[in-house]
C-alpha cells in the first residue's frame, strides 16, 4: 500500500518546511492529516518517512545508521569522520565507552557539587533582580547549561572557561545556522561569520588538545571522566578531541531549554508548582540544594519535567536510514529511505496521550507508564543511536530545577507571548520572560 502523503512540490519540500515554522511543527501538522505513516519530502532524503505510533516504531528501534546527507553539517566540526554517522560496526564500541561515563554514577557524583555551584550562581544573581523585572529563562538557563557541560566535558583544566563559552556558541551560531538559511549570493557579512566561526573553533580544538596533553602528562586518568575515559581507552587525540567536540554539541541547550519549558509551564500551573515545593520541603529540609542521593526521593519533580518534556521535546527529530526493506503495519518501506522520529508528534498521539494537550505530571506515575508501549515517551530517542547523555541530562536538569523551586516562585510576565519555534532545538521565539520572588518555605 502506498505511503499517504503531501504531493511532491518543485523545490524538494524545502517551502512547506519553511511556511510550517520547522520540522517540529511540519511534522505534527502532517501526522494530523496523513495519519499515524507519512511520506513527505526533504532536502538530503530521498524517500522521507515519518513515524508517530509508538507500536510502529518497535519495527525500526533496531537499525543502527543514521543517514549521512542529512548530518552532513556536523561534518566540519569534526576531524576524525563525523561522529554522527560512524558504521556500525565502528559507533557500537564507541557508544559503550561513552555510556561507562555519561550514564554512570560515579561521573554523575564526580561533578555534581560544580553543577550545583553553577546553578547557585545563576539562583544568586536571580535574587539580586527579584522585584527589579524579569528574568529572561531560556537565555539564562541555555548559558548554564552550556557551562555545565563544558565544566563536565574539559573538567577543571580550562583557563578562560568565559571565552570557551562565547567560542562555542559561536562555532553553534554559524554551523547550525546553516540548517536554517537559504543558500545565497556569499555577503561580506556572512564571510566574515564564517571566518569568526573557524577561528573559534580552532581555539576550542587548542583547547582540548591542551587539556589532553595534561592529563596524559600528569598521569590524571580518572575514567568517570569525559577525557579521562577516552585517553585510558587509547582513543586517538583527534577523536578524543571531536568526542568532546560532540558531546557539548549536543549538550548545550538541551538541558537549558528543558528547565526553562518546565518552569513555563509551572508558572501556568501554580497548583503543581506548590505541590513540587512541597516535595522539596520534605526531602531537603532548610537546605537550598539537594545531594545526589536526594534525587530520588523527588519523584513528583521528575513526574513533573518529564511531562514538560513530553509537552516541549528540546530535540526536534530523530532519523535512521533502512539498510533493507522494512515492513510498517500495513506498508513496505523500502531500503535505503530516512525513517523520521518525530518526537513531538509521537508526544501528542491522541491514542497514548487522552487529551494530549494538557500539562498532567501524573501521566508519569509508574503505573500510567506501565499502560503506555514503551515507545510512547522517546524524548532522548531511541535504540542504538539514541542519546548516550540522557540520564546525564536529568540529573543536570532535576538539579537545576529543585535549586531553583526551593528559592523561588515564577509567574507569567503578563502580555508575554511565548511562541515555540525550531532553531535546532524546540526554542522560544521571544524567550521565556519570567516574574521571580523569593519563596519562604512552608
Amino acid at each position: 500500500m502506498r505511503i499517504p502523503g503531501p504531493e511532491p512540490r518543485a523545490d524538494g519540500g524545502v517551502g512547506a518546511v519553511a511556511a510550517a515554522g520547522g520540522l517540529h511543527v511540519y511534522q505534527l501538522r502532517l501526522h494530523a492529516e496523513y495519519g499515524p505513516v507519512v511520506r513527505f519530502q526533504l532536502p538530503g532524503a530521498e524517500t522521507a518517512v515519518s513515524v508517530a505510533d509508538p507500536v510502529l516504531l518497535e519495527a525500526t528501534a533496531h537499525i543502527d545508521k543514521r543517514p549521512e546527507q542529512l548530518f552532513e553539517f556536523l561534518a566540519p566540526l569534526c576531524e576524525a569522520g563525523n561522529l554522527q554517522v560512524l558504521p556500525a560496526d565502528e559507533h557500537t564500541p564507541w557508544r559503550r565507552l561513552l555510556l561507562s561515563v555519561l550514564a554512570g554514577r560515579p561521573s554523575h557524583e564526580r561533578h555534581f557539587a560544580r553543577f550545583t555551584a553553577l546553578t547557585t550562581e545563576v539562583a544568586d544573581r536571580w535574587a539580586e533582580r527579584a522585584g527589579h523585572g524579569p528574568v529572561e529563562l531560556q537565555k539564562d538557563l541555555t548559558e548554564l547549561s552550556l557551562r555545565m557541560i563544558c565544566a563536565y566535558a574539559l573538567g577543571g583544566d580550562v583557563e578562560d572557561p568565559d571565552r570557551v563559552v562565547t567560542a562555542f556558541e559561536e562555532v553553534l551560531t554559524e554551523y547550525l545556522g546553516r540548517l536554517y538559511r537559504a543558500p545565497a549570493a556569499e555577503s561580506e557579512e556572512s564571510r566574515k561569520s564564517a571566518e569568526g566561526a573557524e577561528g573559534a573553533l580552532a581555539y576550542l580544538r587548542a583547547v582540548v588538545d591542551r587539556v589532553v596533553a595534561a592529563r596524559r602528562a600528569g598521569g590524571r586518568v580518572d575514567r568517570s571522566d569525559l577525557v579521562g575515559a577516552l585517553v585510558d581507552a587509547g582513543e586517538r587525540p583527534a577523536r578524543i578531541r571531536d568526542t568532546v567536540m560532540m558531546t557539548m554539541l549536543a549538550a548545550h541547550h538541551t538541558t537549558g531549554v528543558a528547565v526553562s519549558w518546565t518552569l513555563h509551564l509551572l508558572g501556568r500551573h501554580p497548583e503543581v508548582a506548590e505541590r513540587v515545593a512541597e516535595e522539596l520541603d520534605r526531602v531537603l529540609g532548610d537546605r537550598a540544594a539537594p545531594g545526589y542521593a536526594d534525587l530520588r526521593q523527588l519523584t513528583y519533580l521528575e513526574m513533573v519535567l518529564k511531562e514538560a518534556m513530553r509537552l516541549y521535546p528540546p530535540g526536534p527529530y530523530g532519523a535512521r536510514e533502512t539498510t533493507e526493506a522494512l515492513a510498517l503495519g500495513e506498508y513496505e518501506i523500502p531500503a535505503g529511505a530516512t525513517v523520521f522520529y518525530p518526537f513531538w508528534a509521537v508526544h501528542m498521539n491522541a491514542d497514548y496521550w487522552p487529551e494530549p494537550e494538557k500539562f498532567v505530571p501524573e501521566r508519569f506515575t509508574p503505573e500510567e507508564v506501565a499502560k503506555r508501549p514503551r515507545l510512547a515517551y522517546i524524548p532522548f530517542g531511541l535504540g542504538p543511536r539514541g542519546c548516550e547523555g540522557a540520564g546525564l541530562a536529568m540529573v543536570e536538569a532535576e538539579l537545576v530545577l529543585a535549586v531553583l523551586l526551593k528559592r523561588f516562585r515564577f509567574r507569567p510576565v503578563p502580555g508575554h507571548e511565548v511562541r515555540p519555534i525550531e532553531r535546532f532545538v524546540l526554542w522560544a521565539a521571544d524567550d521565556i520572560r519570567m516574574l521571580v520572588s523569593p519563596r519562604v518555605p512552608g
